[in-house]
């Protein structure tokens, strides 16, 4: 990561990053100044986006195309790990919303939390991050069982497209669409991405001691945690979380989120 010449109040870094498949290079441009990781996720998000895109490209030319669409909504009701930054980012989300949509949005989050209380995996859910990863994969699969729609779907589509969490944006998947409403190990076919930015972005912020440790949330707790912890981690320097980030996306941690 090199930085070129600055304007006043800004920085703008080299980014030149890849695997053997492709690289991705281009220009970032953010504040010179203090910033905090929330104010950098549409930082995170562009990255993610064109890591997906020139994934994208690599399977059309073999001949794998992605078969996600407009109105295919079957992922949405799976359990989606969030980052602890993008839990903060739908509370500000939802809070700037107009009534009476803000309200209805709301009322959403809290049908749903009741929906899956009656189910017996709401205390599963609000302590998640105890459990083995063989209690985790028996609790997304409890969740899936549920069919409960995210709380921003709407018409099988998600209505808040543009700010849509890293892991939304990263779950992609090659087989034929309408297999994605009964998924199995061999029905379902996900793109493993060679970078995964959720997994960079919920280590952003985490004390050096425990370096590999993945902060993050089920989205339909997003609200709730956030309320409970609306503060983002101190402001540093922009370019030093930008590093920081890119540190995370591209190796220098090694254990892998769920999502």
């Amino acid at each position: 990561m090199t930085t070129p010449a600055e304007s006043p109040g800004k920085v703008t870094v080299d980014i030149n990053i890849g695997c053997n498949e492709w690289k991705l290079q281009g220009r970032i441009t953010i504040a010179a100044g203090l910033v905090t990781v929330g104010e950098l996720l549409p930082v995170a998000w562009m990255l993610s986006d064109a890591i997906v895109k020139e994934s994208v490209k690599v399977l059309d030319e073999m001949g794998s195309p992605i078969s996600c669409k407009k109105g295919c909504g079957a992922c949405c009701r799976n359990l989606v790990a969030i980052s602890q930054p993008e839990a903060r980012r739908l509370r500000q989300l939802v809070e700037e919303l107009p009534e009476p949509r803000r309200s209805a949005i709301r009322a959403r989050f809290s049908a749903t939390l009741e929906k899956f209380a009656t189910a017996g995996l709401l205390g599963q859910l609000r302590k998640s991050d105890d459990l083995s990863d063989d209690e985790y994969g028996e609790l997304a699969q409890a969740y899936f069982d549920q069919k409960v729609a995210c709380p921003f779907l709407e018409e099988e589509s998600c209505s808040i497209y543009a700010e849509r969490p890293t892991t939304c944006r990263e779950y992609l998947v090659t087989s034929p669409a309408e297999n994605c409403s009964r998924p199995t190990a061999d029905t379902v076919r996900r793109v493993r991405l060679p970078l995964k930015v959720f997994n960079a972005v919920a280590r952003w912020q985490t004390p050096p001691a425990v370096h590999v440790l993945e902060r993050w949330v089920p989205l339909i707790l997003a609200l709730e945690w956030a309320e409970a912890h609306p503060n983002d981690p101190p402001a540093r320097p922009g370019q030093e979380l930008l590093r920081e980030l890119l540190d995370n996306l591209t190796g220098k941690t090694t254990t892998e989120a769920r999502s």
